[in-house]
């Protein structure tokens, strides 16, 4: 296993060093864009995310934006009437009558909108003035491009050390994974806080993406990773851009942590069997071995879940020190490159803080992913209700 981790790394790593980000194309050659924000309990934070998207430079006549509020219980949807005060015409607001989830709330966006590329943005980010218009550019250029995931970095890594911990996270996982899934044409997942679709690839998955169940079950999580998995199925390209940048919200405390990764991996092992299913056969035109690749690598890492963990038990209760010992080399080993990564391009001060996340993952979250994988078949966005009146 850690000959195959080091194999793989390596591959990345040449990957990633083939990788540079498409330059944003001229005003007159950028599509019509339309980007719907779908808003659940987000408070003010939904008036910041529109006003950033208003400001972007992007041409204002290419630009529609479209706030929906999914039956918010707070005052959501006071701020989204506060930013069609500000901005008129330029935004469209709309308010679902019971909350449905994002999907559907995304799906309203995508029936009403008129742009021939359509961006999905979360409402707990913000997102930098030339972020769209170096988001959208690779359609322009590549013709195969389906969707495009952007860069997303951490908005409140300020507040506490869960997100400085994230931001280390987040910027290794996208400005070096993604940047060699990219080089590949297979992203596997387009962010839901940043990503942008090309209008008719969207149109033809729409039925089957709204309809989606698992075990006889209507998805109401990972539609983010449903919809790039239905475009790279179709043999479209999906691309990652480095150069788009959102700023992002991320859970604060260990209780809003967990329930993200559980909602993410119960997600990522129900994609990873629906990929099962194309990812062996002629998808697309070209070379699909590197996705091929990335899907195995994707199924290893939940194959080996529990037998890690039986291990790890027996390991504990047989040799409880050396275990400690050799978890903290590991962690110390396997958390260098991003340390060294995060130094290079940000600072060193702030990349020590994956050394730490490490250590949090190993001893308290190492339970996420077993759980999840036995609990697949659960849903629920389990981070958007609002906290209990004492």
């Amino acid at each position: 296993m850690l000959l195959y981790r080091i194999i793989f790394f390596l591959y990345q790593l040449y990957l990633y060093l083939g990788y540079k980000p498409i330059e944003s194309v001229s005003d007159e050659q950028l599509p019509s864009c339309t980007v719907i924000v779908p808003a659940y309990n987000e408070g003010k934070q939904v008036w910041q995310t529109l006003l950033s998207l208003a400001d972007s430079n992007f041409p204002e006549k290419k630009l529609q934006l479209i706030a929906i509020d999914d039956g918010s219980k707070d005052d959501t949807w006071y701020w989204i009437k506060k930013a069609k005060e500000q901005l008129g015409d330029r935004l469209a607001i709309y308010q679902q009558p019971q909350n449905k989830g994002k999907r559907h709330a995304l799906y309203r966006g995508f029936k009403l909108a008129t742009g021939e590329i359509f961006v999905t943005v979360d409402s707990d980010s913000i997102v930098k003035p030339d972020t769209l218009r170096n988001l959208v550019s690779p359609f322009v250029t590549n013709e195969n491009c389906g969707a495009v995931a952007g860069n997303v970095h951490v908005l409140n890594k300020a507040k506490a050390i869960i997100p400085k911990m994230l931001n280390v996270s987040f910027i290794y996982n996208f400005e070096f994974m993604r940047s060699a899934q990219s080089k590949l044409g297979s992203v596997l997942c387009t962010p839901g806080a940043l990503a942008a679709y090309r209008k008719d690839v969207v149109l033809e998955c729409l039925p089957e993406w709204i309809n989606q169940t698992f075990m006889g079950q209507p998805s109401d999580i990972g539609e983010d990773r449903a919809m790039t998995n239905m475009i790279l199925k179709q043999g479209h390209e999906v691309l990652f851009q480095k150069n788009a940048y959102v700023l992002t919200n991320v859970p604060e405390t260990y209780k809003g942590l967990y329930k993200m990764f559980i909602r993410w991996e119960r997600s990522n092992v129900r994609e990873n069997i629906e990929m099962a299913q194309f990812i062996f056969k002629n998808f697309r035109n070209g070379s699909k071995t590197g996705a091929r690749l990335l899907f195995l690598n994707q199924w290893l890492n939940i194959l080996t879940v529990y037998p890690f963990v039986i291990l790890m038990m027996i390991f504990v209760l047989t040799h409880p020190l050396m275990f400690l010992s050799s978890t903290l080399l590991s962690i110390l080993m396997l958390s260098s490159f991003p340390v060294i990564f995060y130094a290079k391009k940000y600072n060193v001060t702030g990349s020590v803080w994956a050394y730490s996340y490490s250590i949090l993952y190993a001893f308290g979250l190492f339970w996420v992913t077993p759980y999840s994988i036995a609990t697949v078949k659960k849903g629920g966005w389990l981070t958007r209700d609002l906290p209990k009146k004492k």
